[in-house]
C-alpha cells in the first residue's frame, strides 16, 4: 500500500457510508462538526481482536506500523497511545532538556507546546505566515539563538509547513526539525509524503482525525532514532508482553531508563488497519467537500484556506476567516447562528499565548503575534468529514450563506 502520486488527480470513488444521524438541532437537520467514520470492516477487526489471544500492543500493533510505514513511505514508525506522546518521545531521545530552548508555534493545540515544558525546555514562540498559518521561516530567522535546539513545525489544518525554509534553518544551525503532523495524513510537499523525510514526524489517530484509532498516534523517521524511542514507549522496558509472554519467551525483562506508558494497542491498531484500506476513499470525499465549499463560498466576507503550489493538503480542517470588516457581528456570534442553524463548528485554535499558564509563565500580551492573534479573532472551522452526504454539504453552504447575507454591514 502506498499513497497516490499527488500530482495525478485522483480516481472517483463512491462516497463511504455515512455515520449514525446526530440528534436534530431545533432547526430540524443538524451537521456534527467532526464524527469518526466507523463501517463494519473497523468493526469486524475489533472484534477480531477481541476475540484473539492480544488485545493490548502485539501482532496487529506491529502490522499497522508496517503498512502505516509502508503508505508514506517511512523508513521505521512506532504505534503509541497519541500524537502527544510521539511529540515527547521525540524530545526525549534527541536528548532536549533544562536550558534549552524549542522553536513552534503559537497556533497549534496545547500538546505541541505543553511536551516541551515535560522535558524541562522552554518554548520559543514564533509567529505564523498569513496564508498557511503555518510557521513562518522568515520570523523564526529572526528569533534563532544559540538556545534553541530544536524546531517543531505544526502542519497546521493539514497544509504542510515550509519545509523547505524551515529545513534550511535547521541544518544551518545542526538542529532537530520535528514534523507535528497530527492533522496531516495524508498530506504531501513537493510531491513527498509527510513522514517519508526520515526526520522525526508525529501523528495522531484521535477520533475527529482523518484516520482514527479512538485514541493513538505513531512515531515515524530515522530507524535508529525510532529504535530508541520503543523502550522510552512501554516504561523503558527492555521486552514488550508480546515478546514475553509468547511460546519460547522468556519473563526477563531490564529498565534501559525511566520510561512512559505509551504502547498502542491491538484494538486500536485493528480499527487503523481498517481505517488505512479505507482512507483513499475517505480522502477523495473530503476533497470534493472542499471543492464544493471552495466554490460556494466565492464573493462571500470571508478567507478559504489557500493550498500552495507544490503542496498537497490532508484537508484535515476547513478553517475559514471571517472578514469583520464587512460584517456587523463578530466571530463568537456567527458561530452561534450557525449552531441555531444546525451546523456545528469549532475554532483552531486558540493561540498557546492566550492560556494562562503560558501568558502567565512567560508574559505574553495578546499582540505579541500578531498574526496568529488576529487569525483566532476570525477563524471558524466548519464541518468536513469523509461521512458527510451532499445534503449535509448543501446544508453547511446554505447557513453559512445565510447567517453572512444577514450580518453584513
Amino acid at each position: 500500500m502506498a499513497l497516490p502520486d499527488p500530482a495525478r488527480p485522483p480516481a472517483p470513488a463512491p462516497p463511504p457510508p455515512a455515520p449514525a444521524p446526530a440528534p436534530a438541532a431545533a432547526g430540524g437537520r443538524y451537521v456534527p462538526f467532526s464524527p469518526p467514520v466507523i463501517g463494519e470492516d473497523e468493526i469486524r477487526e475489533v472484534i477480531d481482536t477481541l476475540r484473539s489471544d492480544w488485545i493490548t500492543t502485539g501482532p496487529k500493533t506491529a502490522r499497522f506500523e508496517m503498512e502505516f510505514a509502508q503508505l508514506v513511505g517511512a523508513p521505521a514508525a512506532l504505534g503509541l497511545n497519541s500524537c502527544t506522546a510521539a511529540l515527547h518521545l521525540s524530545l526525549a531521545v534527541l536528548g532536549i532538556g533544562p536550558g534549552d530552548l524549542v522553536a513552534t508555534t503559537p497556533m497549534t493545540f496545547a500538546a505541541s507546546v505543553n511536551v516541551i515544558e515535560h522535558v524541562g525546555a522552554r518554548p520559543l514562540l514564533v509567529d505564523v505566515e498569513p496564508d498557511t498559518l503555518n510557521l513562518s521561516p522568515a520570523a523564526l530567522r529572526e528569533r534563532l539563538t544559540p538556545q534553541v535546539k530544536a524546531i517543531i513545525a505544526v502542519h497546521y489544518a493539514g497544509h504542510p509547513a515550509d519545509l523547505d525554509a524551515l529545513g534550511e534553518l535547521a541544518a544551518r544551525r545542526s538542529i532537530p526539525l520535528i514534523e507535528d503532523a497530527a492533522h496531516a495524513l495524508p498530506a504531501f510537499h513537493r510531491g513527498r509524503a509527510i513522514g517519508s523525510s526520515g526526520r522525526l514526524t508525529a501523528f495522531s489517530f484521535y477520533a475527529t482525525k482523518n484516520l482514527t484509532t479512538a485514541e493513538g498516534g505513531m512515531l515515524t523517521g530515522d530507524p535508529e532514532l525510532v529504535a530508541r524511542a520503543r523502550p522510552l514507549s512501554l516504561h523503558g522496558m527492555s521486552r514488550d508482553a508480546s515478546r514475553r509472554y509468547q511460546r519460547g519467551g522468556s519473563w526477563r525483562y531490564e529498565i534501559l531508563a525511566p520510561g512512559f506508558k505509551y504502547n498502542m494497542t491491538d484494538l486500536a491498531a485493528g480499527l487503523g488497519l481498517a481505517q488505512l484500506r479505507r482512507l483513499p476513499a475517505f480522502q477523495e470525499r473530503r476533497r470534493r467537500i472542499v471543492d464544493a465549499y471552495d466554490q460556494a463560498f466565492a464573493g462571500l466576507p470571508l478567507r478559504t484556506p489557500v493550498e500552495r503550489p507544490g503542496c498537497r493538503s490532508a484537508l484535515h480542517l476547513y478553517p475559514i476567516r471571517l472578514e469583520l470588516e464587512r460584517l456587523a457581528i463578530d466571530r463568537d456570534e456567527v458561530i452561534r447562528r450557525l449552531d441555531a442553524r444546525g451546523v456545528g463548528t469549532s475554532v483552531h485554535f486558540i493561540p498557546i499565548h492566550l492560556h494562562p499558564y503560558y501568558r502567565d509563565k512567560y508574559g505574553y500580551a495578546p499582540d505579541d503575534f500578531p498574526v496568529a492573534h488576529d487569525a483566532f479573532q476570525r477563524l471558524v472551522s466548519l464541518p468536513l468529514n469523509a461521512g458527510m452526504q451532499e445534503e449535509d454539504v448543501a446544508h453547511v453552504i446554505e447557513a453559512v450563506r445565510d447567517v453572512l447575507a444577514g450580518a453584513r454591514r
